[in-house]
């Protein structure tokens, strides 16, 4: 009898390790649904339902060795683990969680990036950028970190914006781990003016930030978060839609126009830097 019931139990795990890994698999699946759009540069959401990169980080991520915690230059937040774009008081907030190596937050970008600049720009709103590593953890490699760290090095010099966006506009396939080559990352540091220095460089093949993007993940993973990218306007999530309505450049301007109704632009001083 006892033999039976160690058999017994024996099964039951081994069902629920099956379990596991059908569900690991139906979230990858999940992940490709997303796909950008040629007409009007917008994502094709409204009938997609599962979004974005299963949360389960940890294995894959480097470590730093000493462990302090660098913050950029301007960073902001709790434990100042946001990356500020924008007027600092403009009426709205666009909040987005991020990992360089997520196909979905390319997408994303993509899509959204010159809505969100001139939104930006026209001091309507403000966008707090949050970076995470969850790839690192499901596939292995470091190429979500070190372009993280290499974000938060071009953030010190007031370049994170424009080297955020050349990033994404040049991200590999998921599986390609460019991004853990320090090479890859100075390379294209060389497409923003001015952000190719030794201090820039000492920066990323340093690892500087990277205890700090450590932080910043395990802030994502405790926040409950479904995956990357999550965009929240003023707290409320709006990817891939708003209550009932799906997420598209028209209904984005709408949405900051009704949450900034009765409130002023903020005043917008130029930056140097562009985007």
């Amino acid at each position: 009898m006892s033999d039976k019931n160690e058999e017994g139990k024996r099964a039951a795990r081994d069902r629920l390790v099956q379990q596991r890994e059908r569900e690991k698999a139906r979230e990858r699946r999940r992940r490709t649904l997303i796909v950008s759009t040629a007409v009007v540069g917008v994502l094709a959401l409204a009938a997609v339902i599962g979004v974005i990169a299963a949360n389960s980080g940890g294995k894959g991520e480097k470590a730093t060795g000493a462990g302090t915690v660098v913050a950029p230059s301007g960073a902001t937040g709790k434990d100042n683990l946001a990356i500020p774009v924008g007027a600092d008081k403009a009426p709205s907030t666009l909040t987005i969680w991020e990992d360089f190596r997520c196909p979905v937050c390319a997408q994303f970008e993509n899509a959204f990036r010159d809505t969100i600049h001139q939104l930006e720009s026209s001091g309507q709103l403000k966008v707090e950028y949050h970076l995470a590593t969850i790839i690192d953890g499901n596939l292995g490699g470091s190429g979500s970190l070190d372009a993280a760290n290499a974000a938060a090095c071009a953030q010190s010099v007031g370049k994170f914006s424009a080297y955020h966006d050349v990033l994404y506009r040049n991200q590999p396939p998921e599986t390609d781990d460019a991004f853990g080559k320090s090479s890859k990352l100075i390379g294209l540091a060389g497409k923003v003016e001015g952000l190719d220095t030794p201090a820039f460089r000492s920066c990323v093949e340093g690892g500087t930030h990277n205890t700090w993007v450590q932080k910043s993940n395990t802030a994502f993973q405790n926040g409950g978060f479904r995956g990357t990218p999550t965009a929240l306007l003023n707290g409320e999530s709006i990817f891939p839609k708003k209550g009932n309505e799906p997420i598209t450049v028209a209904n984005l301007k709408k949405w900051v126009t009704e949450a900034n109704k009765g409130k002023q632009p903020a005043k917008v001083t130029p930056s140097p830097t562009g985007s």
